[in-house]
């Protein structure tokens, strides 16, 4: 098996106008944590796999905790691409330093 790490994202937009929404929201995004994705933004949430095969493993899994309604994507980066990041405004908050050293593994 390679190790070439790998990021996943998952960016979401869900519906929020109602209460009903408002708990579908919140369970999409604890659903996602417990997945082990931290929150890069507040509709974006990163995960660092060891491999594109976990990678993938990440996104199938989420694929199972999709809500009805909204849009949610999936990219899948390599580490190397992350690191060519660039922030332009603000600075990294706490969960991206955390998810710097993170090293999610899934087999």
């Amino acid at each position: 098996m390679s190790y070439r790490f790998m990021r996943v994202f998952i960016m979401f937009d869900l519906p929020v106008e109602t209460k009903q929404q408002v708990r579908v929201y919140n369970k999409f995004r604890k659903n996602l944590i417990s997945e082990g994705f931290l929150m890069m933004q507040y509709s974006i949430y990163i995960k660092s796999c060891i491999n594109k095969e976990a990678a993938e493993s990440s996104i199938n899994a989420v694929k199972k905790l999709l809500p009805s309604d909204g849009h949610v994507r999936a990219l899948i980066i390599t580490e190397k691409q992350y690191e060519k990041m660039k922030i332009l405004l603000g600075a990294e908050d706490k969960n991206i330093e955390i998810l710097g050293d993170n090293r999610t593994i899934i087999f």
